[in-house]
């Protein structure tokens, strides 16, 4: 991934970046559609993301031009949209350092409040917070049929909503494990996994590691 991109493209397909970075647009917009959620962004705009965080992209007409800037432990920002001031200062200060560059932009950012546009993003939002919700039931309290919940669902964020869904456990059960003591086996029935057992392919197939591992080097 490059630090600065120009991107002339309509739109970028559904990709995943195994190490967690800040994009903040310099210039131009998107529509980015994610594993956090769904975010309109353009210049000032940026959006934190998480490691093994997966998007798609649908670009503006006049494209975007985007700084990305790694992160590492000491300069942590929770996944989600925020927004800057000058980013034209974090550019510079990018010309000379990407670390003091992401550090400055820690130091400047406001959170943004996100609005949601229609039912997926609802729907993300209640499965990033409860990856074991049943979406048969979360459908019919809002009145959609399970054909209209897949089918809508995937055309925004580019992933049906039960593949979305275990995402979102497996993510969940990777910051539990690196964040907390508790055992594998109580994270996986907090998580709604089937054992244990089920919980560790699905870490290992979000991150090509087993769980034990990312406990040893946390």
């Amino acid at each position: 991934m490059r630090m600065r991109q120009i991107i002339r493209t309509s739109s970028l397909g559904r990709h995943v970046h195994s190490a967690p970075y800040a994009a903040l647009v310099l210039s131009g917009g998107y529509e980015e559609a994610g594993d956090s959620g769904r975010f309109k962004v353009s210049a000032g705009n940026v959006v934190f993301h998480d490691s093994f965080e997966a998007h798609l992209n649908r670009f503006d007409a006049r494209g975007a031009t985007v700084l990305n800037l790694p992160l590492t432990s000491g300069n942590y920002y929770p996944p989600g949209i925020a927004r800057v001031a000058d980013p034209d200062v974090v550019a510079r200060m990018a010309e000379k350092s990407s670390q003091a560059a992401a550090d400055l932009l820690i130091f400047l950012v406001e959170r943004c409040t996100i609005q949601f546009s229609d039912w997926p993003d609802q729907l993300a939002s209640t499965l990033i917070e409860c990856p074991s919700l049943k979406l048969s039931v979360w459908g019919e309290e809002n009145g959609l049929a399970p054909w209209t919940l897949s089918r809508g669902f995937a055309q925004v964020f580019g992933i049906s909503p039960e593949a979305f869904r275990a995402r979102c456990r497996s993510r969940k059960a990777l910051r539990l494990i690196r964040e907390t003591q508790n055992s594998m086996a109580i994270i996986a029935a907090e998580l709604g996994f089937s054992d244990q057992a089920h919980m560790s392919r699905s870490v290992k197939h979000l991150t090509g590691m087993a769980p034990q591992a990312w406990r040893c080097c946390k």
